[in-house]
């Protein structure tokens, strides 16, 4: 079992899912998802990385500072083992490894949901998106005043949530609009 927890925190940047801490990667979770990644197909460090890196979509991105102590770390543990292959280290499970991974099943799968949320976040680094980022904030800054003003009145909550959902359906409308128009 990981007795060590120092390692795995990666880079902050993106938007939702994250710990609470401003970091998406709580205690030995980043190890989980690494030794999940190697169940799948054995990797090298950097592509690991970037297998991690697509998970979210391009919304997170581990640092090598974490990454690479961390596979050290379950080598240590026996959990994975490497072979150098082309002059790099290429990780593959072992046993050990596999029941690991089967023991943090339901842990993994939380990790690849919050994954899932925060690359639908991370529509919002596309350059494309700074255009409307700032209508959109202003938008949600007005729903939160009225409501705050009208103290929480379940009839102007209700309101407010039925003009933002017309707006929701609007913008889907558009996206299939210039889908049709290909």
């Amino acid at each position: 079992m990981n007795t060590r927890r120092g390692h795995g925190h990666g880079s902050r940047r993106g938007v939702g899912g994250s710990t609470g801490t401003g970091r998406f990667f709580a205690p030995g979770e980043l190890r989980i998802a690494l030794l999940a990644l190697i169940a799948d197909q054995p990797g090298h460090g950097y592509e690991l990385m970037t297998r991690l890196e697509a998970r979210f979509a391009g919304a997170y991105q581990a640092s090598a500072g974490a990454i690479y102590p961390t596979l050290q770390q379950v080598e240590d543990e026996q959990l994975a083992l490497h072979e150098v292959d082309g002059g790099r280290k290429v990780f593959h499970i072992t046993d050990a490894g596999r029941l690991e991974v089967a023991t943090h099943a339901h842990e993994i799968e939380e990790i690849w949901a919050r994954a899932t949320v925060r690359g639908e976040w991370g529509l919002l680094r596309d350059p494309n998106a700074a255009e409307i980022v700032a209508p959109a904030l202003r938008l949600i800054k007005a729903a939160v005043a009225t409501i705050v003003r009208a103290h929480g009145d379940p009839a102007v909550v209700e309101r407010v949530r039925a003009v933002l959902e017309d707006a929701r359906r609007e913008l889907k409308a558009v996206d299939r609009e210039r889908k049709h128009k290909r």
